[in-house]
């Protein structure tokens, strides 16, 4: 599911689950619990990929389907603790985007750091509002803050997937790189943060995150038992299913 290798102080966090690494419960609860460990261990930094040419395809929209309400109940929660563990990770994380980040794939990647995508090696954004369901707080709250501000909307209401080169250019990933170099690119820029004080990077990472974090409680305050109601209501999942028969390209019971 998640392979760690030491690369000296730094850590490469792989994702290795099905053929997509899409979220599910199983697959949240253990991301966060690396995460929370590797949070108080001695490394110093974190290099975040995911396998062959897809880094995440976002939520498993099937399980979704399969579980339905009371799956969502307990998927959303553990969703929302992922991306914010991530985003709130004490030390330096690269992504290291090796091919599709879609949806909260994207998310995932844009809760990091410092971004890194293959070039010419798959899609990253954000189609949400094409698949039928609302973000999460805290998932739209990270894209405002890393999208480009002039793109945000537009990255938000048409769902536009891009390739890497045009992600640069709307602010979601910092550079691309050839895909046979990603990794090592990922790991020297990840050096390069870790060589700043500990407490200093940590102490700077808070300023610019504890002001997001403090929205997210506010919003999530007025939002987020509307959104799990609309994530959870009949409509919601007939299109949900809609979308997975066009995409995946077979029909859905």
């Amino acid at each position: 599911m998640i392979e760690i290798e030491k690369c000296g102080d730094v850590a490469v966090f792989r994702m290795e689950y099905g053929k997509a690494n899409a979220f599910d419960l199983e697959l949240c609860e253990a991301i966060t619990r690396q995460l929370e460990g590797l949070g108080q261990s001695s490394l110093r930094a974190l290099v975040i990929t995911g396998q062959g040419r897809i880094f995440s395809a976002g939520v498993d929209l099937l399980r979704v389907l399969e579980g339905g309400f009371a799956y969502i109940r307990s998927f959303l929660p553990a969703l929302r603790k992922t991306f914010e563990t991530l985003f709130c990770f004490p030390k330096p994380v690269v992504a290291a985007i090796n091919g599709h980040a879609i949806a909260g794939g994207c998310v995932f990647a844009c809760a990091t750091d410092h971004r890194l995508m293959a070039s010419q090696s798959g899609r990253i954004g954000i189609p949400e509002l094409l698949v039928g369901v609302p973000f999460p707080t805290v998932a739209l709250e990270i894209m405002r803050l890393v999208a480009a501000p002039a793109h945000f909307r537009a990255l938000v209401y048409r769902g536009t997937t891009l390739s890497p080169e045009e992600a640069k250019e709307k602010g979601l990933v910092d550079a691309t790189v050839e895909p046979d170099k990603l990794l090592d690119e990922a790991i020297a820029v990840a050096e390069a943060l870790a060589a700043v004080p500990s407490e200093v990077f940590a102490i700077t990472k808070r300023q610019i995150c504890d002001q997001v974090i403090t929205r997210v409680r506010e919003e999530a305050n007025r939002f987020d038992s509307a959104i799990e109601e609309l994530w959870t209501a009949p409509a919601t999942l007939a299109t949900i299913r809609d979308y997975v028969a066009r995409t995946f390209k077979k029909p859905q019971d």
